[in-house]
C-alpha cells in the first residue's frame, strides 16, 4: 500500500476509533428498566445520572437518542425536585418517580432549550426521561410502576 493511502487508512482508523469512544462516553452505560403499564411492560434501556455532576448535565447537548432509551436520574433522599431543558436539544417526557417506583407525576413533550422549570409536584426520588412522545406510546399513567435495579424492591 502506498505511503498516502496508508496514511489515509491509519487517520479513518483512528478517527473511528475515537467516535465510538465519544458515543459510548456520550451515552454512558446503558442498564435495562422496566416499565409496567395497563397496555404491558416495556423495556427501556437507561444511563443513570447517580452523582450531581451527572445530573446537572442529565440529556444536555444531544441531538437524539434512540427511540427506547432514555436516562433515569437517582436523588440522594427523596424531596421536590425541578428539571428543565436549558441546553436540551430534543423535547423529552419526564416521568416523576416516588421512592417504590411509582409514578406520580408525568410532564410531556418538555420544550427544547427553555429555562422554564417543571416542578414534581411533590416528594420523588426518581425522574426518569424519555423522548417526546414516549410516555403516549407505552400508555403511562399515574400510578404505573417502573422496576429497575436502583429502586428497591418493596
Amino acid at each position: 500500500m502506498k505511503p498516502k493511502k496508508l496514511f489515509a487508512a491509519l487517520v479513518a482508523a483512528i478517527v473511528a476509533v475515537l467516535a465510538a469512544g465519544y458515543l459510548a462516553f456520550a451515552a454512558g452505560d446503558l442498564t435495562k428498566a422496566v416499565l409496567h403499564t395497563d397496555s404491558g411492560e416495556h423495556a427501556v434501556m437507561v444511563e443513570l445520572a447517580l452523582t450531581p455532576e451527572q445530573r446537572e448535565v442529565g440529556l444536555m447537548n444531544r441531538s437524539q437518542m434512540p427511540q427506547d432509551q432514555g436516562m433515569l436520574f437517582r436523588f440522594d433522599e427523596t424531596r421536590n425536585v425541578s428539571m428543565w431543558m436549558k441546553n436540551t436539544l430534543i423535547p423529552l417526557d419526564m416521568l416523576f418517580i416516588d421512592d417504590s417506583g411509582k409514578i406520580v407525576t408525568i410532564k410531556t413533550n418538555a420544550q427544547p432549550l427553555s429555562l422554564a422549570i417543571i416542578p414534581s409536584g411533590q416528594p420523588v426520588r426518581y425522574v426518569l426521561e424519555l423522548n417526546g412522545g414516549a410516555a403516549a406510546r407505552y400508555d403511562v399513567s399515574i400510578g404505573d410502576r417502573l422496576e429497575h435495579e436502583v429502586i428497591p424492591d418493596d
